[in-house]
């Protein structure tokens, strides 16, 4: 079976207590037929750090949000 794996940067958001987080350029395995995500266990630690840690965001942004019903 072929590998349909890449190595790329991507964008990855998480919501934590109520507060949606943006992490940009993280270094990730892509399946090119699902599109899913993986990440290394040194990736995921750094991307903990960075939220749990209290550095201040490069930037901040302004989302609006919808509800559906």
């Amino acid at each position: 079976m072929k590998e349909t794996m890449i190595e790329t940067k991507v964008t990855y958001t998480l919501e934590v207590e109520g507060k949606f987080y943006i992490i940009e350029h993280v270094p990730a395995r892509v399946c090119q037929e699902t599109g899913e995500h993986f990440f290394s266990p040194e990736t995921v630690k750094r991307i903990q750090g960075l939220i749990k840690g209290g550095k201040k965001p490069d930037k901040l942004i302004k989302t609006p949000v919808y509800k559906y019903a």
